[in-house]
């Protein structure tokens, strides 16, 4: 199953147009996407707070995972403070998959911003959590914090946007979106034989795992007969049909 690196933004300085600033927010929306992130069997680390952007792709660098997400918001130039506004998703130019990702999350986005029409995915050639990290990394900028509007968008629809971006996030693997919902704990009940921990929620899903008879399973989400399961750190699909709640 995917895993994913995210990194909101440490930059506490960064003053929003009202209160509060861009890492409490980014950090805000990391939380609320947590659950889906669980629910949709994607398997995630997030960034140390205390660390800076160099210690984030250090420590990305250092593992193995499929996406680098990093989340922040933006803020104009001195001369035209307040008076843009838009959502950015910046991708590696000379990275397909990069750029992959960051249209899908600029489309999907493009549904829940007012202003849809400005909303991009744009190339960088100076981010370095985009261009210097080993998965493929995009990096979001969720509209203006110096720009009230904006600022109250971002606030006010905190866990639409973590809905929003896990949703983009499941395009993109090619794994369905699983709503959230509370943790649960279930028994497998298979009369002797291990329960299949497969990739997909299919038949048809490649075999990651087994879990035996009687063992005590976590239930992160359920999609169409299958399980969203996590056994002995492997998390993937099994049917429900085998696992009492």
């Amino acid at each position: 199953m995917p895993k994913v690196f995210l990194s909101p933004s440490t930059q506490e300085w960064n003053q929003y147009a009202t209160d509060g600033n861009e890492e409490l927010y980014m950090n805000l929306l990391a939380d609320r996407m947590e659950p889906y992130l669980r629910s949709c069997g994607i398997n995630f680390v997030r960034n140390d707070p205390v660390r800076n952007v160099t210690g984030a792709i250090a420590d990305s660098n250092a593992g193995t995972y499929d996406v680098h997400l990093a989340l922040h918001s933006n803020a104009a130039p001195e001369n035209l403070s307040g008076r843009l506004r838009g959502i950015d998703i910046y991708f590696a130019p000379k990275s397909s998959r990069s750029e992959k990702l960051a249209n899908i999350i600029a489309n999907n986005l493009k549904t829940i911003y007012p202003l849809p029409d400005k909303v991009r995915a744009v190339p960088t050639y100076s981010l370095g959590e985009v261009l210097r990290t080993k998965a493929v990394a995009v990096l979001c900028e969720l509209g203006y914090h110096d720009n009230y509007a904006d600022e109250a968008w971002l606030k006010n629809n905190l866990e639409n946007i973590a809905r929003n971006i896990t949703g983009s996030l499941c395009d993109f693997f090619g794994i369905p979106f699983v709503a959230a919902g509370a943790v649960r704990w279930g028994t497998v009940t298979t009369n002797g034989s291990g329960l299949n921990i497969r990739s997909y929620p299919d038949m048809s899903g490649t075999i990651i795992g087994s879990i035996p008879d009687g063992a005590t399973v976590t239930v992160n989400g359920e999609t169409n007969g299958w399980y969203v399961v996590n056994y002995n750190g492997i998390t993937g699909y099994s049917s429900s049909r085998f696992i009492t709640l």
